[in-house]
């Protein structure tokens, strides 16, 4: 939108990571009228990791017993993990939940207790995307009762962020000018630039029941596609020059 020059006193530096952000500020009085802009570009690339999530639960009729089997069912699971070829530092434990488990009795109409039951889950980045279905396959006949995902990303998402950043000043400046040649004014200058990032969406959530380990099946489909990574800008932009001549209709 198009702001009065006298309503906008705008910083005229590129905002700085947070570390900078105590550097002094320099503010511009505009002349002419200002417009703000902000515009969304994002870039698609193939991504080169999948990240799934792997757990396991149990039930027994204490809380030592279900924690105790609980650790020893995920003990394998996170060695077939590490089996797999996948380096120990992208497995991380994303959960830990230890709970009283009760029923409802609609006869008596009170809770009824029943045992504890115990969770544990970690989160597996694979840098082997073809490898997905047949870790998740693994995983499953290990003793996992429940996985996720997969959520596929790039690892280095800043070539892709650079070019998303060139596209959006582009369209950014040739939509000022284009608010300039309406207004009858020569040109625009940047007073102010600002951004955000945008990546990819969260996890898709996929649970898989165990099964048992005689059913002979083929490991799960995973189609990976293309991910986004995006830039969010906002430029404010001096409308310059000898204005007023166009009128826009």
């Amino acid at each position: 939108m198009i702001k009065p020059a006298l309503a906008l006193a705008a910083a005229s530096s590129l905002a700085l990571p947070v570390a900078a952000a105590a550097a002094p500020q320099v503010t511009i009085a505009p002349a002419g009228p200002v417009v703000e802009l902000n515009v969304f570009e994002s870039v698609e690339v193939a991504p080169d990791t999948a990240t799934i999530g792997a757990g396991v639960t149990t039930e027994a009729p204490t809380a030592t017993a279900a924690l105790r089997q609980n650790s020893e069912e995920m003990q394998k699971v996170v060695a077939r993990i590490k089996a797999l070829g996948i380096a120990e530092s992208d497995i991380q434990t994303t959960g830990i939940n230890l709970n009283a488990r009760y029923d409802y009795d609609q006869q008596t109409q009170r809770q009824v207790f029943r045992g504890y039951q115990a969770a544990n889950r970690v989160s597996v980045v694979l840098r082997k995307i073809d490898d997905t279905g047949r870790v998740l396959d693994a995983l499953v006949e290990a003793g996992a009762t429940d996985l996720s995902g997969p959520s596929f990303g790039i690892d280095n998402d800043e070539p892709a962020k650079a070019e998303a950043r060139k596209r959006a000043l582009a369209r950014a400046a040739g939509q000022a000018e284009a608010y300039a040649t309406m207004l009858g004014y020569e040109g625009v200058r940047v007073l102010a630039i600002s951004e955000s990032m945008a990546g990819s969406g969260p996890m898709p959530e996929m649970m898989m029941a165990k099964r048992s380990l005689d059913v002979a099946a083929a490991p799960p489909p995973v189609q990976p596609g293309l991910v986004a990574a995006g830039i969010s800008v906002t430029v404010t932009y001096e409308l310059v020059g000898q204005g007023g001549a166009a009128t826009p209709r």
